[in-house]
């Protein structure tokens, strides 16, 4: 695991400081030493200054005095004398360069973290911008600017202005999807009133009513994709209400309202409660079970709906027999207009091509996830979990 940032630069500081001192301490210690005198210099310069000029320096013949010093001696007493403050310079410095050293590696570390304050001002604004339920909601938030202009005062403000152009953006897109929605909805709905008058009004042929029929499917088709993209729109943004909603009783009353012919649909429902929206849940659950008994095999079809609790998570599960599904196209199948074997077919008459990519918007507002495994002898296991509601 590498170091962070703050703990790199505190090395960097403690590093380059522990350099130089032991470089000036080498310095030092080779300064003293080239200064040593020479052997024979230390007498010299006892005599010079003890007996005011320069004497024999061979040893007296006479009786010699308590006090009198040879110049071996003093040559000796000198070398030693240099050697031990040469030491001392070595161990002291040694040790003093390490106190100083940890010293200043500890006020590094305090520096760098002032230093990069502005940065992990940055770096918590865009994390409560990823964690958002919706993110383009957090895009409101801005940086806070303050301090010098430097070069962290310019990345927050180039940031900020980051910020803004893509809050602009998503405002633009929410307004031109509520806009386009509203003006495909109106010919819709004039389009079907005009087609139910044709096809029921007296005296209307055979051909004119299976014609009338057919467009009104059609009609039919865009008005659930309008209706699909409305609300895959809506999954997409963060969740203001909560309640407290047990999944089993969705699921229940789901099955219990939707059709199967020629499909057995049976649900085993353990509680699992969570805290979301109960339209967008139900919508969840009523567009896996549509999807599990529209994509199955013609005859001795099934449907296997179940809710139980996993390590603090509410899972739903859906089971259904079908066709082979290939591997490697699972995933693909929770992108929008996305069929298995097709994408954006637009003469399909099962569906829009939304159900699943509304299911996996709807579980992600909620904090979860859906995942979708094939099984072996055909069908779907669709797998929905979010967050378990607190006791």
């Amino acid at each position: 695991m590498k170091p962070t940032l703050r703990a790199r630069l505190t090395l960097v500081y403690g590093g380059l400081f522990l350099i130089g001192g032991a470089l000036l301490l080498a310095l030092t210690y080779s300064l003293v030493a080239q200064t040593a005198p020479e052997p024979g210099m230390a007498a010299g310069f006892y005599q010079n200054t003890e007996l005011g000029g320069p004497t024999e320096t061979t040893a007296p013949t006479g009786p010699q005095d308590d006090t009198f010093v040879s110049d071996k001696q003093i040559n000796l007493i000198s070398a030693n004398v240099w050697q031990e403050a040469l030491d001392a310079i070595s161990a002291q410095g040694t040790i003093a360069l390490a106190l100083v050293s940890i010293a200043t590696i500890a006020i590094g570390w305090l520096v760098a973290g002032r230093m990069l304050r502005p940065l992990q001002r940055v770096t918590d604004t865009a994390a409560r911008i990823a964690e958002s339920p919706a993110a383009d909601r957090g895009l409101h938030e801005r940086i806070e600017v303050a301090g010098p202009r430097d070069e962290l005062r310019e990345l927050s403000e180039a940031f900020n202005r980051m910020l803004e152009r893509l809050d602009h953006s998503f405002d633009g897109q929410r307004s031109f999807l509520a806009n386009a929605s509203h003006e495909l909805r109106t010919p819709l709905t004039v389009t079907k009133a005009l087609l139910e008058v044709a096809v029921h009004r007296r005296g209307a042929s055979a051909e004119v009513r299976q014609l009338g029929e057919t467009l009104l499917e059609v009609n039919d088709r865009h008005e659930r994709l309008v209706n699909g993209l409305l609300l895959l729109m809506r999954s997409d943004r963060e969740l203001t209400d909560r309640s407290y909603v047990d999944t089993a009783d969705v699921v229940e009353h789901v099955v219990a309202q939707t059709p199967a012919p020629g499909v057995a649909v049976t649900a085993a429902c353990e509680e699992a409660a969570v805290l979301g929206e109960t339209v967008l849940l139900e919508r969840l659950v009523q567009n896996l079970v549509e999807n599990a008994i529209r994509y199955n095999v013609p005859e001795d079809g099934w449907v296997r709906v179940a809710t139980r609790t996993e390590d603090g998570r509410a899972v739903l599960e859906v089971s259904n027999s079908g066709p082979l599904v290939p591997s490697f196209e699972a995933a693909g199948l929770f992108e929008p207009f996305k069929r298995l074997g097709t994408e954006r077919l637009a003469t399909a008459s099962k569906g829009a091509g939304l159900g699943l990519s509304i299911v996996r918007a709807i579980a992600r507002a909620h904090g979860g996830e859906a995942t979708a495994d094939p099984r072996p002898e055909g069908g779907l296991t669709v797998t929905v979990t979010l967050p378990e509601a607190p006791a």
